[in-house]
């Protein structure tokens, strides 16, 4: 019966995992369908590659920061046949389905950062941020909010009656990696042509609205994955995570679609605000709060999306910014209201700590952001050169554009 339980627990996160990696293909559509047709090649392979670099990162180094376990014994070991001394693993290579489950939500950092820094970064020195990204800087966050590293969560248990809640990633990910991608698109600065000299905004439409909604649809149906099995068992899997991952959805793409005056680009984009936001509290709220979170992620996004590009004048190609780094924070928040019981959660949370820890995941994010950046453009560079970026990062950097029988005209 045990093997049968382990057996069914390993498909059921397997199945997770491979839905979460099959969003990566969602950022990359996303991207392609946003950025102008000399930067798509580019789009496809800088996220195929930065899944490849994570993996090995993180297989490496950053697994162990999060959670002190690293892969140096028999496969024997690994797959739970098998002990040794100082390792300890599940039965039917639970554990190592369990690792690519959180491979491709760290592997998520670098596709968010991917799409706010488009069409004018250089390849190479971004896989090697993609490195110490998926090796240090978010295992680290990871670990202290996943695995309770260092005590934290239990010094903020015992200091407010509840810790820090984020069943599914709307800070460790979302904000994370949103907050990330501020700091490396201010080291960057504005694509060529984007403002005037006196700071006006000069419209760059995306190049393929149905690869852009392609890739929402792709993100909305993975993000079922990403949510309902982050519980990493059968037992422990629940309807209530999979409504409310719906209900935010929806309330995402109806506010979106009203805030932005029926932009496709904000509807598809809409989807994807409500689900970062519901992430974190989608465990323990009421299905209308879930519907309110998503509705105040979609409005949100256009508002912060629309001051971000015209006012701060912050050129972030997909507003990743705005939809990761600014939804995230809010659903960090969101599970500290819409899950006390007061208003039909669950309860178990704390407004004060979820407040508390979701701006300081937010600054620490910013601050990593900035140093590596700020670093990577001070020693090699970061940006392409003007005539690179002008010719495109297609045939810049890959030789070869989306449409190849065209430039041979």
């Amino acid at each position: 019966m045990s093997e049968g339980i382990s057996g069914t627990d390993v498909l059921f996160v397997l199945l997770g995992a491979i839905m979460v990696f099959a969003m990566h293909a969602g950022f990359a559509f996303l991207e392609v369908g946003t950025v102008r047709r000399k930067n798509q090649v580019n789009a496809l392979v800088k996220i195929l590659v930065d899944f490849a670099v994570s993996t090995v990162c993180y297989f490496a180094i950053g697994y162990t920061v999060a959670y002190g376990v690293d892969f140096l014994a028999s496969a024997a070991v690994l797959s739970g046949a098998a002990q040794a001394d100082g390792y300890l693993f599940a039965s039917n290579g639970y554990d190592l389905v369990k690792f690519f489950f959180l491979l491709t939500f760290a592997a998520a950092i670098p596709a968010i950062i991917s799409g706010g820094i488009a069409e004018r970064a250089k390849f190479w020195p971004q896989l090697a941020a993609t490195g110490v990204l998926t090796a240090l800087i978010y295992p680290f966050f990871e670990g202290l909010v996943w695995n309770g590293n260092f005590g934290l969560q239990d010094s903020i248990e015992s200091a407010f009656g509840a810790g820090f809640h984020d069943f599914a990633g709307s800070i460790v990910v979302h904000a994370v990696g949103g907050w990330l991608a501020l700091g490396a698109v201010l080291m960057l600065g504005a694509r060529q042509g984007r403002y005037t000299k006196d700071g006006r905004l000069i419209g760059i439409p995306p190049s393929n609205i149905p690869f852009l909604a392609l890739g929402s649809w792709i993100l909305c149906i993975g993000w079922f994955g990403f949510n309902v099995m982050s519980a990493q068992s059968i037992d422990g899997i629940s309807g209530l995570v999979a409504l409310n991952s719906l209900m935010a959805m929806v309330g995402g793409i109806i506010a979106a679609l009203v805030a932005g005056r029926n932009d496709p680009g904000f509807v598809h984009n809409g989807a994807l605000a409500g689900l970062v936001a519901v992430c974190a509290g989608s465990d323990i709220m009421h299905p209308i709060g879930a519907l309110a979170t998503g509705v105040i992620a979609g409005g949100l996004f256009v508002v912060a999306f629309t001051i971000c590009q015209t006012r701060l004048r912050i050129d972030d190609v997909l507003g990743v910014w705005p939809l990761h780094g600014l939804c995230g924070l809010w659903g960090g928040i969101a599970a500290g209201i819409f899950g006390l019981e007061a208003l039909g959660g669950l309860g178990g949370v704390s407004f004060p700590v979820q407040i508390m820890v979701s701006l300081a995941g937010c600054v620490y994010a910013l601050i990593a952001g900035l140093v590596i950046y700020g670093l990577l453009k001070l020693s090699v560079g970061i940006r392409l050169s003007a005539e690179a970026e002008f010719r495109g990062a297609d045939l810049s950097i890959h030789k070869i554009g989306a449409y190849p029988e065209e430039d041979l005209h």
